[in-house]
């Protein structure tokens, strides 16, 4: 019995598979995503979604879907599953599905009277191809298969609807026909492993609907171009395989292929598999370099993003490899003493000041969890660290420099240069312009770090006393700038119009951090305020419910989600500093709670996105999954999470 499996009373039931996703995807970008029964209720959904770097920085929808007819005696029974407007489902083939299995890869199995037919999706590790293999199990006599290819050829944020550019040619290759419905895009090839008969009438299916666009406040139908259908003749025992990729196969070798790449697949026996799979799914390989995929189906790569999610998904494994090209990735792209924090068509922003002082952070584990020597990673990354001290000190760009006090301030009212960063309506919803708490932790803790490395490998460089003594002002100024004595607690930021009284889980990254400005005092405080209002079965809230702006549940249009994204929505990234800092004032006694709050997500794995964790979760009970299905910062905090509890449980005491 596979980990995760349901029957025929849970896949008939639209409301328990419309609410789960299956997800694969492969170093190269490409990526399949739908729902555990087929029926698309995203414009993200495809089970061929690739880069088409030509065109932009964007993933594309070739191939939406397939709808399968078995054909017996005449009769025409339809697999596929579809919404329309109004609630409307046609076909409605989830009544013939009997399992859904995802170990090693999803499996449907179908019935129909005395027919049994089962689909597998496997998608490459090494190219942009999905393989679909057909076995009929059972059957008295010979039927025949229908598949109609649903073809979108759109950006993954867009939506299609029926126009005349595009292209109604069909090229036959064997065993199959591929189509290029628009200039410049690839070429979509569908092809199996035996041979067919192609019909092409080309037409368009109307108003396909996306309930989870809907919901979030985007248009939410499309039309899509089917340009004709396969049959082919099958037996009980049958088996053949549906490739659909870029690029044509030589369909002697479908199957071969096929079975290679079934090999390569990680298990899921298991919650522990399940995350691990879950994490390699995030890392993105080409000619440009590694880096980690920010969450499924609609982020890319992100410098925070990046340094969140390198502690559990590439240190945590064991994997020095992907560390350290993700490091050369981002610093080949810096600007400044900024790395990109985001993409946008073909240009690369940069407004993120805490991503600089991540890289730092990353650096600290990096040595301890792979017992590095400082003056190597000095010699490495020294000229790195050193730019991004120097740049903050002399002042740079988006207003970012140090005060006489020693505090790094940031930003302006137009910009949002934290994790807080979201906008609504054209403007910042959280600014936090000023001196934010963990930046200047982040910032405190880079410097000493930095300090700790020249001790080792250059103790005469001058830098060394330069950055000490502005680290030893940033001691004393934290505790005048941010203690709120009167309310018992920490500004979590301040400027020249505003002490912000907000209780935000701020405090506890800052508190949480191998050098910090916090006294134990300080640090026990920021502990127990985070886990009286922050702390949830899913993560950290960002805004305690006894705030007036709190906002328990991330539901409505786009400039609502945004306004309570940072207003009380639960992020699980936020308990790695959460682990970090129970371990620091608690040794081996916090080992058993954190396997507590760990082995609290298992329930997850089979919720949203199926085999991983969501980005987000309401604030509110019971805390149900939002945003992306799959998210590389929440997988790699929960696999954090495992790494200190086994160090914990096999050292017995602090990491």
């Amino acid at each position: 019995m596979s980990y995760i499996s349901w029957n025929k009373r849970d896949l008939v039931n639209l409301e328990f598979t419309l609410n789960r996703e299956i997800l694969r995807s492969n170093p190269k970008g490409a990526f399949t995503a739908t729902t555990v029964i087929g029926c698309n209720t995203r414009k993200y959904h495809g089970l061929l979604v690739v880069p088409q770097p030509q065109l932009d920085n964007y993933n594309h929808v070739l191939l939406s879907s397939l709808d399968e007819t078995i054909i017996e005696n005449k009769e025409e029974f339809h697999l596929g599953v579809h919404m329309y407007p109004e609630g409307v489902f046609a076909p409605r083939g989830h009544k013939y599905l009997r399992e859904f299995t995802a170990d090693p890869m999803p499996k449907l199995t179908y019935r129909i009277g005395n027919v049994v037919l089962n689909k597998e999706l496997i998608f490459s590790m090494s190219e942009a191809r999905i393989f679909v293999r057909y076995t009929l199990t059972e059957s008295a006599s010979t039927i025949t298969l229908r598949v109609l290819p649903f073809l979108a050829f759109r950006n993954v944020h867009m939506l299609t609807h029926e126009n005349y550019e595009a292209s109604r040619k069909v090229e036959l290759v064997k065993n199959g026909a591929s189509w290029q419905l628009y200039k410049d895009y690839s070429r979509l090839y569908i092809q199996f492993s035996k041979p067919v008969e192609y019909t092409h009438v080309p037409h368009w299916y109307y108003n396909m609907f996306y309930i989870r666009e809907q919901e979030r406040g985007y248009e939410a139908t499309e039309d899509q171009f089917v340009p004709g259908f396969f049959e082919i003749q099958m037996k009980q025992g049958d088996s053949v395989i549906l490739s659909a990729s870029l690029e044509e196969e030589n369909t002697a070798m479908i199957r071969r292929r096929c079975e290679a790449e079934e090999k390569l697949l990680l298990p899921q026996h298991d919650y522990a598999d399940c995350l691990v799979k879950a994490s390699q799914q995030f890392i993105y390989r080409d000619e440009r370099g590694t880096r980690l995929w920010a969450g499924f189906p609609w982020f890319g790569s992100c410098s925070r993003d990046m340094f969140l999610s390198l502690p559990g998904i590439a240190l945590a494994q064991g994997d020095e490899k992907t560390f350290r090209e993700s490091l050369d990735y981002l610093i080949g792209r810096m600007q400044g003493p900024f790395f990109p924090h985001k993409y946008y068509q073909k240009s690369l922003y940069y407004t993120a000041v805490d991503s600089p002082l991540w890289f730092f952070y990353n650096l600290q584990l990096y040595e301890t969890m792979f017992h590095k020597d400082k003056k190597l990673i000095w010699k490495k990354y020294g000229s790195v660290m050193t730019n991004i001290l120097e740049s903050f000190i002399a002042g740079t760009d988006f207003n970012v420099h140090v005060q006489d006090n020693g505090l790094l301030y940031a930003g302006n009212a137009d910009l949002a240069l934290t994790w807080m960063n979201v906008f609504a309506q054209g403007k910042p919803w959280t600014p936090r312009t000023g001196l934010a708490i963990e930046v200047n932790a982040l910032w405190y803790n880079a410097l000493c770090y930095a300090v700790e490395l020249l001790k080792a490998a250059e103790a005469k460089n001058p830098l060394k006393e330069k950055w000490q003594s502005i680290a030893d002002k940033v001691k004393v100024s934290f505790a005048d700038n941010f203690i709120n004595r009167e309310a018992g607690g920490f500004y979590d930021f301040v400027n020249a119009n505003e002490k912000n009284t907000l209780v935000r889980p701020n405090m506890m990254i800052a508190a949480a951090l191998p050098y910090t400005p916090m006294d134990e005092v300080m640090q026990k405080q920021a502990f127990d305020i985070t886990y009286s209002e922050l702390l949830t079965p899913r993560g950290i809230r960002s805004l305690s419910p006894n705030c007036e702006s709190y906002v328990g549940m991330t539901i409505g249009n786009h400039s609502e989600r945004e306004r309570a994204y940072h207003n009380g929505t639960t992020f699980p990234w936020l308990l790695m500093p959460f682990a970090d800092l129970a371990v620091k004032l608690f040794g081996k006694s916090s080992a058993s709670y954190i396997e507590e709050i760990y082995q609290g997500f298992e329930t997850a794995i089979q919720e949203n996105g199926i085999g991983t964790i969501s980005e987000i979760y309401d604030g509110n009970p019971p805390h149900e999954a939002r945003g992306c299905i799959s998210q590389s910062t929440s997988v790699a905090a929960l696999l954090y999470l495992k790494y200190v509890i086994d160090g914990l449980n096999e050292k017995g005491g602090n990491q």
